[in-house]
C-alpha cells in the first residue's frame, strides 16, 4: 500500500479542525477537493475514517487510531521542514570548530566577532586539542573545520583543504635569572645546557622545535612541558627556564621587562595559521558562510 503524504496531511488537518470547510481554508483548496481526497484515502485503507454530520465531522474508531499515529508524523515532518527553513535562513545552526589558543589570540577572535554579529543565531562550539587530533577530527567528520597552526613546510593535506591565512614568528625568551643571555648573540647549541620549557610532546609545536634542533644535530629535551602556549610566558618570567613562543604572546611581558628576547644565531622558521576543512563534504549553510568569510579576509 502506497498512500501519499498529501492524503494523510488532508486527513490530519480535517480531523484536527473537525470540519471539511475549515480544512479547505487552511489548505487553500476547495471543499470538494478535501472531500475527494478523504474518500480516496478511505478507499485505499478500506475503512471509513469520518462520520459526517451537520456540525462537521468526527472520527470513526479506525479514524481515531489513524489520527493518533498520523498526528505525530505530521507534526514531526513540519518541524523538520521548519528546521530546514531556519537553517537556510541562518535562524539556527551550529559550527564545530577546531582552534588553538594561538590561532584564537593571533587571528580568529575578530573573525568570530564579525560572524556572530552577522549571524547571531548560529551556535559555535570551539574545540581545543593538538593540531594532529583536530586534523583527524576534521577528516573523521567530528569537526566541521579548523583554524590550525602548522610548520611552513607541512604538506600532509590528504582529504582536506589547507589554506594559509597568516604567518607568525616564534622567539626565544628568558626571565631575569637568565637575562645576561639576551645581551649577546647565542646559538641553539648553547641553549641546550639550560632548562628548556616547551609544549607537551604530543603537540605539533613540540614536534616542530624538535625538528629545528635536529637540523643542527641537537636534541630538544624539555625540563618542563606545558599544556598550552599561554602558560609559557609566565613560566619563563618565574625563571624556570628558556621558552619558545609566538612573538605576540610575549609582547606585553617584553614591554614590562618581565621576560627578555634572545638574539638567536640560527633562524627560527615562521609558522603558518591555516583554514582546514574536509574536501568533497557537503557543508551546512552556517559552515559554508564561515569558511567563505575566512577566505575573503585574506
Amino acid at each position: 500500500m502506497q498512500v501519499s503524504f498529501d492524503s494523510y496531511k488532508v486527513f490530519y488537518i480535517t480531523a484536527k479542525n473537525k470540519s471539511i470547510t475549515q480544512a479547505a481554508k487552511e489548505l487553500y483548496v476547495t471543499q470538494p477537493t478535501v472531500t475527494h481526497c478523504i474518500q480516496k484515502l478511505e478507499e485505499e485503507l478500506g475503512c471509513a475514517l469520518f462520520i459526517r454530520g451537520k456540525k462537521g465531522v468526527k472520527l470513526t474508531p479506525e479514524g481515531k487510531i489513524l489520527y493518533k499515529r498520523i498526528s505525530i508524523a505530521c507534526e514531526e515532518i513540519w518541524k523538520a521542514e521548519n528546521d530546514m527553513k531556519a537553517l537556510k535562513e541562518f535562524k539556527k545552526g551550529e559550527i564545530l570548530l577546531g582552534a588553538s589558543e594561538t590561532t584564537l589570540h593571533y587571528f580568529l577572535l575578530p573573525h568570530l566577532k564579525k560572524y556572530k554579529k552577522k549571524y547571531p543565531n548560529i551556535r559555535m562550539k570551539i574545540h581545543n586539542s593538538t593540531t594532529q587530533k583536530m586534523l583527524d577530527s576534521i577528516r573523521n567528520d567530528e569537526l566541521d573545520c579548523g583554524i590550525l597552526v602548522f610548520p611552513e613546510e607541512y604538506d600532509d593535506n590528504e582529504g582536506v583543504e589547507i589554506m594559509t591565512l597568516a604567518t607568525f614568528q616564534d622567539i626565544a625568551i628568558v626571565g631575569n635569572e637568565y637575562k645576561e643571555l639576551a645581551e649577546s648573540n647565542i646559538s641553539l647549541k648553547d641553549l641546550v645546557s639550560y632548562p628548556i620549557i616547551s609544549l607537551q610532546d604530543t603537540t605539533m609545536t613540540n614536534w616542530t622545535f624538535r625538528e629545528i634542533f635536529k637540523q643542527y644535530n641537537l636534541d630538544l629535551n624539555p625540563d618542563i612541558e606545558l599544556a598550552t602556549t599561554d602558560l609559557i610566558v609566565p613560566t619563563v618570567s618565574n625563571d624556570l627556564g628558556i621558552g619558545f613562543v609566538p612573538e605576540y604572546f610575549a609582547d606585553e611581558a617584553l614591554k614590562r621587562k618581565e621576560v627578555f628576547k634572545l638574539n638567536l644565531i640560527e633562524k627560527i622558521p615562521r609558522r603558518k595559521i591555516c583554514l582546514v576543512y574536509k574536501l568533497n563534504k557537503p557543508q551546512s549553510k552556517a559552515v559554508e558562510a564561515f569558511i567563505e568569510g575566512i577566505k575573503e579576509s585574506v
